[in-house]
């Protein structure tokens, strides 16, 4: 069977690094041919747009709705009528490719105009088979210029399961909804992130060392964020906030933040305001390489949260990623995180959207430490049920569905 993935941004972001990319190389390994057409945010000085890597082919075709700098730390916008110049040649430019290749299976990674358009326009023009995937709330997680862009990407996001043959979706608040708009229960799976195990695997002390000595963490208390530098769906305010208390209880604890997006400046201002440049350090986006000795060099992780919409779609990377590595994880009792986190065994939940309640959390991780080594003990075989070796298993069987 021949699969192509409709994706609206490049396969550095969160989506397509950890979801996408990896689901892909496995169903390659199961025997499927499959190709990613994807939007870059750089497209235009993209040197390399077509490759195959791992027996996926790869497609970038057009520019992202964002842009950004080169480092990748800084996403940027554009205005209202430049926005509109820009989408319309990415919808274009999937729909082109999704009619020219001979593919049996058309998905939609993600919930988006965009690729809604194309997708729904090859299966009506090619007779492709239309299978959706939903890994957010497209409408509550992003970025919007105005309200009627949010209103369009929100039709979208609820018309698109309604033409799609069979829905994957990584949470059950993602399941359920598609069920409340009267999606048949025979045609949606639940498919969780899961994590790459090519990429997170144990590590030697020298790898894990030489974390700590770039970013200058010897003799600290490391927890870390990784994600997204966006205050519209992350709560990284939040976090700054709680971390102030922490490090009042314990001086030697360093927040780590890993990652780049909307507002990294701002952030960078918020540390500064709140004078804890000597206890944060931002490191900004990182080759996915040097991801996995990053958990490996830290002592817990930190997924902020507010109990919202964007919170319970959301299956983080994070929280898989962070098990994998053995390293515990804190965060808000929200949407199937206590699922993912065993009910305690490898982390601790708190309330959401708590400054405090998080405050107390990394506390009592960090200054507990036989609880801490119970949790990291357990983690990385609670983590193997979302290898995407195991994962992909289930997600394939989308394509049987009637």
């Amino acid at each position: 069977m021949q699969v192509l993935f409709l994706l609206t941004q490049s396969l550095g972001y969160p989506s397509g690094l950890g979801r996408y990319w990896p689901l892909a190389r496995q169903m390659v390994r199961l025997g499927f041919k499959v190709e990613i057409a994807a939007l870059h945010p750089a497209w235009l000085s993209l040197r390399q747009r077509e490759f195959i890597q791992d027996g996926v082919r790869v497609t970038y075709v057009g520019q992202m709705h964002v842009y950004e700098d080169a480092g990748g730390n800084r996403r940027q916008y554009f205005g209202s009528l430049e926005l509109v110049r820009v989408t319309a040649a990415a919808t274009a430019a999937l729909a082109r490719i999704a009619l020219s290749r001979q593919a049996d299976v058309i998905h939609i990674a993600k919930a988006q105009p965009m690729n809604g358009l194309a997708g729904w326009l090859s299966s009506w023009l090619g007779s492709r088979k239309l299978y959706l995937d939903c890994d957010d709330d497209e409408a509550a997680s992003n970025r919007f210029g105005s309200e009627w862009q949010r209103s369009i990407v929100r039709w979208w996001e609820s018309n698109l399961p309604g033409v799609a043959r069979g829905i994957t979706v990584n949470t059950s608040f993602l399941r359920d909804r598609c069920l409340r708009m009267g999606v048949p229960p025979h045609r949606v799976r639940l498919i969780p992130n899961g994590f790459d195990p090519d990429r997170f695997r144990p590590l030697a002390a020298p790898e894990i060392e030489s974390v700590r000595r770039r970013w200058g963490l010897d003799n600290r208390r490391v927890v870390l964020y990784l994600g997204s530098i966006s205050l519209t769906n992350h709560p990284i305010g939040l976090l700054l906030e709680a971390f102030e208390q922490v490090r009042r209880s314990v001086p030697s604890a360093v927040l780590l933040v890993v990652g780049g997006g909307d507002d990294y400046d701002k952030f960078a201002r918020m540390i500064r305001d709140r004078e804890l440049s000597s206890s944060v350090v931002l490191a900004g986006r990182v080759d996915p390489a040097a991801v996995a000795p990053i958990f490996a060099a830290s002592e817990l992780s930190v997924d902020p949260v507010y109990d919202d919409y964007a919170a319970r779609a959301r299956s983080p990377l994070k929280i898989v990623e962070s098990l994998a590595m053995g390293v515990p994880v804190v965060t808000g009792d929200v949407g199937d995180r206590a699922a993912m986190i065993a009910n305690g065994r490898v982390g601790i939940l708190v309330q959401p959207g708590s400054a405090q309640a998080l405050a107390d959390g990394i506390m009592a991780a960090l200054q507990d430490p036989a609880r801490r080594e119970s949790m990291a003990n357990t983690a990385r075989a609670a983590s193997q049920c979302y290898r995407w070796d195991r994962l992909v298993r289930d997600f394939v069987q989308i394509y049987n569905v009637a």
